[in-house]
């Protein structure tokens, strides 16, 4: 009797996850104005570019925000030579996109969380002003996105809660830790452009991090959602 009652319950709950995944994208409807921030060139890509593109064809504006430049990012290179290199590279990402780059001011591997940093980032809310905003997965093995991911949460909480926050992962096992997505989105015929708008970074040689783990990552997600390829978020709630 108890082993029958358990396999009751199993294929309800099976039902009742099913059922939410099939209606799991309506959380994406009705967003007029969307930022991804990420703590690099190619990281707002990265985590999410294939749901970018789907809530632009839902009607909502979406701008990309780039919390450093990059700066550190290519061996040889001086700060601001890298800085030149990476800008242009993420405004070729963003036009193929379809959208707006915003560019703040930090230092790539030298992210700092302090008052004033906390004001830049409190800043950009008030005068963006979106109704959605998605960032990195606080638990991170990259300092930087932990930065980017701790300065978005407190404008969150200052700005009065007034948009829905949401956190996503990039190269997950890598960098992202101990995420455990509880929303999908399917991207399967989104996924060529997004993977062409993450390889406008050429500077960063992309190609293997496609193959190592975007692929991997979007396929499992996809796995989780009945998709051939999705990207995955969890909803800061407040309590």
């Amino acid at each position: 009797m108890k082993t029958t009652r358990i396999i009751t319950l199993s294929i309800v709950s099976l039902l009742l996850f099913s059922t939410n995944i099939i209606a799991g994208e309506k959380w994406l409807q009705g967003y007029k104005k969307v930022l991804v921030i990420g703590a690099h060139p190619d990281d707002p890509e990265s985590m999410c570019a294939g749901t970018m593109l789907k809530l632009k064809d839902m009607g909502a504006e979406v701008v990309a925000v780039y919390l450093t430049s990059g700066e550190a990012g290519i061996v040889g290179k001086t700060h601001e030579q890298a800085r030149t290199i990476r800008q242009a590279e993420a405004k070729k990402a963003c036009d193929m996109l379809g959208v707006r780059a915003i560019f703040l001011t930090q230092i790539d591997g030298n992210a700092e969380v302090n008052k004033e940093r906390y004001a830049e980032m409190k800043e950009l809310i008030e005068t963006e002003q979106p109704d959605m905003v998605i960032t990195h997965w606080p638990i991170d093995s990259h300092r930087d996105h932990r930065v980017c991911s701790i300065l978005v949460y407190d404008a969150w909480r200052m700005t009065g809660r007034n948009f829905d926050l949401y956190y996503s992962e990039v190269m997950t096992g890598m960098q992202t830790q101990n995420f455990t997505p509880a929303l999908w989105v399917d991207i399967t015929s989104y996924r060529d452009k997004k993977i062409q708008a993450y390889l406008c970074h050429e500077s960063q040689e992309l190609e293997g991090a496609v193959k190592e783990y975007h692929d991997t990552m979007e396929r499992m997600r996809g796995m989780e959602c009945q998709a051939k390829y999705a990207e995955a978020f969890v909803q800061q709630l407040w309590k």
